[in-house]
Parts: C-alpha cells; structure tokens; sequence
C-alpha cells in the first residue's frame, strides 16, 4: 500500500509541475511550423522513434520495481 501511494505521489508531483510544460523551444517551433506536411510528417515520426525505446525501458525498469516489492520474500 505504501509503494502505490509513493508512486502516486511521485505520479502527480511529476505531472503539476508547471515548468514542463515549458520546454518547447521557439526556433525549434517555428521551423516546424514552417516546414512543408511531409517534413512535419517526419518530424512526428522521429519523435515516436525516439520515444517508443525510452518508454519501453522505463517500464521495463517499473515492471521490475514492482514485481520485485510484490514478490514475498
């Protein structure tokens, strides 16, 4: 009980946190915006490639957290 309330703390710390919200960088918005739909298109897709192994590792890694503090000892 303890761990789920931890994480759900961390959870919403994480998620109120008004600076991240902030981490857009104008030049980089503005070229985007600019480029043609095939380079945003592109664009897209880089960020899904960059984002879909960063994501399965940190879930990976959670997974294991919490079968490791679940499993009897």
């Amino acid at each position: 009980m303890r761990t789920r309330l931890a994480l759900l703390t961390v959870f919403a710390t994480l998620c109120s946190a008004p600076g991240a919200y902030a981490q857009a960088c104008a030049l980089c918005y503005t070229t985007a915006s600019q480029a043609s739909p095939a380079a945003q298109r592109s664009l897209d897709f880089g960020i899904l490639a960059l984002l879909v192994p960063a994501l399965s590792m940190f879930l990976a890694v959670m997974f294991m957290v919490y079968r490791r503090a679940v499993s009897p000892a």
